[in-house]
């Protein structure tokens, strides 16, 4: 007779493929950690974010780009070694990444989304990435973002939801991949956010970070 697995041990086995499933980063700041989650149906986005961090490519690169209210920006490999006053934006990997629109990734508080050149193909940038700080919406506000940022598309009725109590950047959905979501430590994008900025929207005190990837059995 064959014997069975006590319930205990079977739980344990589910939790573990569950925290399997989806990759966590730990994205490391002067303002605090922020853990992210990477969604697998976004694979190429999220296999690139995990090939750079194992290299430690975005260490020590900054978040050179900040707009309160609408995202902090990082990942510019030029931004490593940038003097007070420099204008940053414009590194790069020499290659792009193919867009993977999602309908039901969008670009609520805390979304992980890959910046991009104003391209036809809206390709995404190797390397450079934002996360969404947003704001919240009234439903008028998303009502005229329909006819006019929109092209008439309408915003599902369960991210409107969201869109009016936890904010986003709506315009940007279907524009710009989104391929994760910070699962823990969301004050930090606010702390960032709230910082002084030059002409250029780069702060004026350095935002350096470090990423990491978490080892599978590690969730939250």
């Amino acid at each position: 007779m064959k014997k069975l697995l006590p319930l205990s041990v079977l739980l344990l086995l589910v939790t573990f493929c569950a925290a399997a499933k989806n990759r966590k980063i730990k994205v490391m700041t002067p303002y605090g950690t922020m853990i992210i989650k990477l969604y697998d149906q976004t694979p190429k986005h999220r296999d690139n974010f995990v090939k750079l961090s194992r290299k430690h490519f975005y260490d020590s690169t900054l978040f050179h780009r900040v707009i309160s209210k609408f995202m902090i920006q990082g990942g510019d490999p030029d931004s490593k070694h940038a003097h007070p006053g420099d204008t940053l934006g414009n590194g790069d990997v020499g290659y792009t990444i193919p867009p993977e629109f999602q309908l039901d990734l969008f670009h609520r508080k805390g979304a992980l989304a890959a910046a991009r050149e104003d391209r036809p193909d809206k390709a995404s940038s190797g390397c450079q990435f934002y996360i969404v700080q947003g704001k919240v919406f009234t439903d008028e506000q998303l009502d005229n973002l329909e006819k006019t940022r929109l092209g008439g598309r309408k915003i599902p009725v369960d991210q409107r939801r969201v869109y009016k109590t936890e904010g986003g950047t709506p315009h940007l959905d279907q524009s710009y991949t989104v391929f994760g979501q910070v699962i823990k430590g969301m004050e930090v994008i606010d702390k960032i956010a709230a910082l002084k900025t030059d002409s250029h929207d780069r702060p004026l005190k350095d935002v350096p970070m470090r990423i990491r990837v978490m080892k599978k059995w590690l969730f939250f």
